[in-house]
């Protein structure tokens, strides 16, 4: 039973994303755009931060990466009640209306990726020849410069987190679910539509959503590197 289940999810999936079913690319649209949207959201302040932790020496330094590093496993659907209370219409946020919006759970994902763009990005740049950076700054570069320079050098290990967090935001469940409550054509997305037709019984038709997700996560995985071995 569970074969032909698993043969029908297959072929399902096969025949939605041959005929571009309208739901599914719809769902599907809007995942990729929150995940987007949320990993240049935390690109935009984690590269900085990551520079500074990877470059500088300060105190509390190694505390602060701890923090970073815990906050890799932190709980989907804790992060999601938080920003839950924050983004409600009695939250400090409610005034923005934020709650059950894409751009809503765009910034709840964005927090959730954050702790993983740090953490990669400040190992690749620690990983970088110091007598690169050494040099730099003998040849009198500012600081900016340098900066540039050991993330030009660390480009493969920056990317690999980008990607990386890409991939969290697009498979993540808990988040989205609280922060979009899975409207059906405002704010439901590959995971939420998988969790509610599960739950509905059509288990064919949550195999094949699940094919498209890992198809499109593993397709931009295989790009990225793909691109990496040609440079």
């Amino acid at each position: 039973m569970t074969l032909e289940v698993l043969l029908e999810g297959f072929i399902q999936a096969l025949r939605l994303i041959v005929t571009g079913d309208p739901a599914v690319l719809e769902v599907t649209l809007r995942s990729i755009y929150v995940s987007v949207l949320s990993t240049v959201l935390a690109t935009t302040w984690s590269l900085p931060i990551a520079l500074v932790m990877g470059l500088k020496s300060f105190p509390g330094k190694g505390i602060l990466k701890s923090i970073f590093q815990g906050l890799l496993g932190i709980p989907t659907v804790a992060l999601g009640l938080f920003f839950y209370l924050l983004l409600s219409r009695s939250g400090p946020l409610g005034v923005f209306h934020l709650l059950y919006t894409v751009n809503g759970m765009a910034i709840g994902q964005s927090a959730l990726v954050t702790p993983i763009i740090v953490s990669f990005t400040t190992n690749a740049i620690e990983a970088t020849d110091v007598e690169l950076r050494d040099l730099a700054r003998t040849l009198g570069a500012p600081e900016t410069r340098v900066a540039l320079t050991v993330a030009r050098e660390s480009i493969s290990g920056i990317t690999l987190s980008i990607v990386a967090a890409f991939n969290r935001a697009f498979a993540e469940l808990g988040v989205v679910m609280m922060i979009g409550g899975n409207i059906y054509h405002i704010t439901r997305v590959l995971t939420t539509a998988i969790a509610l037709e599960t739950a509905m019984g059509e288990i064919a038709f949550s195999i094949a959503l699940a094919i498209i997700l890992l198809l499109i996560v593993l397709s931009i995985t295989f790009l990225v590197n793909a691109l990496r071995r040609s440079r």
